[in-house]
This record gives C-alpha cells, structure tokens and sequence, in this order.
C-alpha cells in the first residue's frame, strides 16, 4: 500500500494546536468584553482582581469588609489572573474548614478554632467511645478515641481483629462531625469546618446569591456568601435528626417522614422536620431554635474533651423559667467590652444596650437574647427576632421535685402534641 503524501499525525497536531489558540483567543476575548474590576485591599495592599468575574457575591460578614480583606487574603489563587484555570490555582475553597482554618483565620480566630477542634462536633468522640464499649472495646464509654488525633485522643481505626460491625462504623458511619464531607441528597447540604453552623444551606443546595459565576441549578452550594450567627434549626437538622443508625447492622435508617423540599408555611415546616416524630418535646422545643437554648461553650467547645453530650450540656430548662423556689440566676452587662454586647450586635435579631439584665447560665455567661422588663422576662429568637414570654415555674402550680430539674422531667408533664397540631386547621 503506497504512504499517503501527509501523514495523518501532521496533520492533527497543527489542528489540534489550532483548536487550543481559538479556545483561548475566545476566553480572552471574553475576558477582555467582561469589565475588569481591581480592589486593593487595605489588609494586603495586593492589587486583586476576583470581583471580575465574582462581582455580586456577597460581603462574608459585616466583620470582614471587602475593601479590607478582598478574596485572596481567606482564599488564596491567583490575585490578578483573568482566566479560570489561572486565578484559581490554589485556590481554598473554604477557608473555614478546619485543615485550612489556622491558616486563614488564625490571626484572629486562633483560640476559637483550637475549641472547635477538642468539641464532640469535631471530635465525634461520644459516638466512637458508645461503639467500642457496645462490641467489648473498652469497659466504659470514657472517650478514647477521636476521627482525628487531639491531645491524648487517638486517630479512631479498628485494628484487623476487631468484629466486623465495628469495621463497619469505621466504613459507613464517620459522616457526622466537622471534618466529613456531607451527603449528596437533599436535607444534608452543609459545609465543613466553622461553615458547617455559619453558613446557610437550603434543603436543596441551591445558591439564592448575586455571584454571576455559581450556578444556580447546581446542589452542594451554601444558600449566600455569607455568615452569620442568627442559624436556624434547619441548619442543624443538616446533621441532626435526619435518622438512626441502627447498631446490630452499622447502617444508616433515613427518616421516612420528611417530604421533598416545598414552600410550606414556617409552622408546618418546624413540626414536620424540626424532631423526629418519636421522644416527647415542649411547645418551647418546637417554637425556638437550638442556639435559643444551647450556648456556644456547649456547642463550639470549651477546651474540654468530652465523651458525651449529656457532659458538654448544662443548659436546662430551669435556666431560663427558674425553680419553684428560685427564680432564674440573672446580671447586668455592665461594660463595654463584654462578650455579649459583640456577639449581640452581630446578630440581625437581638439589640442589647449597656445597663440591660439579662439570664445568666450556671457557668455565669450572658443569655444575650432574654432581657428582663419591668420584672418580667422576655425571650428574642436570635433567627427570627420574635419575642415570647418567659413564665417562671416560681409561684406556678408546677410539682416538679428539687432533685428532678433536668428537662427530661419537664417534658413528662409539658410535652407538646405534634400530631394534633399538624391536624389543626
């Protein structure tokens, strides 16, 4: 057979060399139409350019100004790069994760992230000390073990003669802490690290935000760029009371009560996924959000390596309604720089001013969000701002014994029929 006169790989080398200069004559071009936007932010002094392509994403939080701390400075990449590849080569995604939190927020925030880590949410400490006492492991349900190492807690990894359902919750069931990506599914959508709490997902992992360049068709994004500290119970319900595992067989038992994401009003909403439908709940339960009721010592850490949650939760219902011979413990934000009024005036929600009282918990922190008014209690929903009534159980026709103040007891009287509100026109 004769040798064609152009041999074919001659000829596809120049086109495909070809096809790669128009495809970046055509990005360039478009860079070029795209009206370049450079900030120079005044924590770098770096000129940046991410706002030519991100211009309508929102400000992370009224704490970090954009024309203080820019893009680069908590998420790296390339400052002045116009096109995709380049400016987001070594790029963080999420900064707050907490492989990548000392690095990035560190100068700020290196105390709290040193908490995050030791807490139970990050440690999944409680959950891994349950299952090795459950299969003969260890005698008691003392934590040993953490999904990374912190302190005296060792990395968790079942040596080969451990029974298989142990080998199995190594496999299957290390998703719900800090560290561990979320599931692909509606209900799960969350971030990692610090944004797992602080930044909003909806049911569906849609973005709602004014970015040009995220698509809004496209789950696994938070709701809007931005953090907050007003986080409503679905964004805990992300991890929790999304359903069982069941310990005989290390698999996970979805809720089977929750419908697909729908506009439902903000009342059917909350009875419908706020708890699973078993234990019982008071109407305080079902009306408030959890950081209403759990502080962020219970929640973020306290440097305390826990081993369970009934350690790390001090918080009761007698904080906020009192005793039958006590009312509850109270104080006066006196000075300026106390840690309330901060996180107070980060909140949309809540506004306290100095010389306000306020609960006080038994480990003495300001309850920011309850004020006492002319000898009355009122408490403001730190996500929704609507303010309720806080009854005090002194003086009432409560029974509850003095050795009996755990909620657990309060719900034996005070439970609140979820059903027949849902029956209820």
């Amino acid at each position: 057979m004769p040798e064609p006169l152009v041999k074919p790989a001659r000829i596809i080398a120049p086109l495909v060399a070809l096809v790669g200069l128009v495809l970046a004559l055509a990005a360039a071009l478009m860079a070029v139409q795209r009206p370049m936007l450079e900030l120079t932010p005044t924590r770098t002094g770096q000129p940046e350019r991410c706002l030519t392509c991100h211009n309508g994403i929102e400000e992370i939080s009224p704490s970090h100004p954009v024309e203080d701390f820019g893009c680069v400075s908590c998420h790296g990449g390339g400052a002045l790069a116009l096109e995709k590849e380049a400016a987001h080569n070594g790029l963080t995604v999420n900064p707050s994760a907490l492989d990548a939190a000392q690095q990035f927020c560190g100068e700020c925030h290196a105390g709290q992230i040193v908490l995050v880590q030791r807490s139970l949410m990050a440690t999944y400490a409680g959950a891994i000390s349950l299952v090795r006492r459950a299969f003969g492991l260890q005698p008691d349900e003392t934590a040993l073990f953490a999904v990374q190492p912190v302190d005296h807690l060792q990395a968790f990894a079942p040596d080969e003669n451990a029974l298989p359902p142990v080998h199995s919750f190594a496999a299957n069931c290390l998703g719900c802490h800090l560290y561990a990506e979320p599931r692909e599914a509606d209900y799960y959508h969350r971030g990692t690290g610090c944004a797992s709490c602080h930044m909003l997902a909806e049911t569906d992992g849609l973005y709602r935000g004014g970015d040009p360049s995220i698509p809004k068709d496209q789950p696994g994004y938070a709701a809007r760029h931005e953090f907050t500290l007003a986080i409503p119970y679905t964004q805990c319900n992300h991890c929790h009371n999304r359903g069982n595992y069941d310990l005989r067989t290390m698999t996970f038992l979805e809720r089977d009560d929750l419908p697909p994401p729908q506009n439902t009003s903000e009342r059917e909403k909350r009875l419908r996924e706020y708890y699973q439908p078993v234990g019982q709940f008071t109407l305080c339960e079902w009306e408030l959000d959890c950081v209403d009721c759990h502080t962020s010592l219970e929640v973020m850490g306290d440097a305390q390596l826990y081993s369970s949650r009934s350690q790390a939760q001090y918080v009761q219902c007698s904080t906020c309604h009192g005793t039958l011979d006590a009312p509850p413990d109270e104080m006066v934000i006196a000075a300026e720089d106390d840690p309330a009024l901060k996180r107070a005036r980060l909140n949309p929600n809540v506004d306290l001013e100095i010389g306000m009282t306020v609960i006080a918990t038994s480990r003495g922190e300001a309850f920011w969000h309850t004020q006492k008014r002319d000898g009355r209690w009122t408490l403001t929903g730190k996500t929704t701002g609507q303010q309720y009534d806080i009854p005090p159980v002194m003086g009432a026709a409560c029974q509850q014994k003095p050795d009996q103040q755990a909620s657990r007891y309060c719900h034996e009287c005070h439970a609140y029929d979820r059903d027949s509100a849902l029956a209820a026109p």
